[in-house]
């Protein structure tokens, strides 16, 4: 039986009284919303914090609403609620697909937007019990010094595993991220908004740019994505409840006949998404054919390069690229796949 290790609980009321808790004790916090992910890396001893700090009593951080600038999608709501939400089905119909993707109904009705785009990153030999990493001698994203998928590497290569994640950086949204003030615990709080894509940077150890003492407070899509269609498609053993082993997300404006824009990001290969570069020189302006679908996926397979991060073949998930590029892009350009 797998416990839960020791520790302090804080449930704090408003984001400022978070950042309070979180400067009292800096590095020492694991941030929980609904804990779907961390309750599993907890009882395998890979988070082991002296204090977790609650944030489902922060009313502030639930609600979606529509303004002039566009969608905002609070940290605390729940995939369920992101998935079924009708503006969000009728504009952003990946995304809701995508908080649809999520594992099972149990955990999408307590994963949260902020928790899904804040995924620890997996891997074979991360995910496992005390016990099994202790007997492989442990690995570069904990506890150990060596990288098991690439022992030369000076990098953690372990997988981005959040299903919304791509949709959002290829719509353009940005994450608001709540930064303690210059004092620490007495300092004012300030916001500060970047690109979805910026937020991830490319080490599997901590793969955004979270420091400790900081929270995502909101996802905003801006309204100038409106008009924007986004497809969603996801390669995984079973048909629920499985991680990722690739994921695909697809914005475009336009229809079959004329693209405007097209937009593809791969996931699930190495610790950040990526965007496939290249596409406006053999995509805008061309209708959507069988012919420009072999090349956008060739442009993909090129691009995209999974490691043996998780237990399946990485020869077949590269192959898979193409596929699930080529599956997605009519979704998005409102034709049938």
């Amino acid at each position: 039986m797998l416990t839960l290790p020791v520790f302090a609980w804080s449930r704090p009321k408003t984001v400022d009284e978070a950042m309070r808790v979180l400067a009292a004790s800096p590095g020492e916090c694991l941030i929980v919303a609904g804990g779907t992910d961390a309750v599993p890396n907890l009882k395998h001893r890979l988070h082991e914090p002296k204090r977790l700090v609650h944030l489902g009593g922060i009313e502030e951080l639930r609600g979606i609403r529509v303004t002039d600038a566009g969608l905002e999608v609070g940290a605390l709501v729940t995939l369920t609620e992101l998935a079924a939400h009708p503006y969000v089905r009728e504009h952003y119909a990946g995304v809701a697909d995508a908080a649809e993707h999520v594992a099972s109904p149990q955990i999408r009705n307590m994963g949260t937007v902020g928790g899904n785009l804040c995924l620890d990153t997996r891997c074979t030999y991360y995910n496992q019990t005390f016990f099994w990493r202790e007997a492989l001698g442990f690995c570069l994203k904990k506890d150990g010094t060596r990288c098991h998928v690439v022992p030369q590497g000076k990098r953690c290569v372990a997988a981005h595993s959040s299903d919304v994640a791509p949709v959002w950086i290829a719509l353009g949204a940005q994450v608001e991220i709540a930064t303690p003030g210059a004092d620490g615990a007495s300092g004012a709080v300030t916001r500060r908004l970047l690109p979805v894509e910026a937020f991830f940077v490319g080490d599997g150890v901590h793969n955004n740019v979270l420091v400790p003492g900081e929270l995502v407070t909101r996802v905003l899509v801006p309204a100038s994505s409106l008009g924007v269609r986004t497809a969603y498609r996801k390669l995984r053993p079973r048909a629920a409840i499985d991680f990722p082993m690739l994921s695909v997300a697809v914005a475009a404006r336009g229809d079959a006949s004329r693209i405007e824009a097209l937009r593809v990001v791969v996931s699930a290969l190495g610790a950040k998404p990526r965007t496939l570069g290249g596409l406006d020189a053999i995509a805008v302006g061309k209708p959507h054919d069988a012919a420009l679908a072999e090349a956008v996926g060739a442009v993909a397979f090129k691009q995209c390069h999974p490691l043996s991060n998780v237990p399946y073949d990485t020869d077949w998930r590269h192959d898979m690229v193409p596929v699930f590029v080529k599956r997605a892009a009519p979704g998005a350009l409102g034709v049938d796949a």
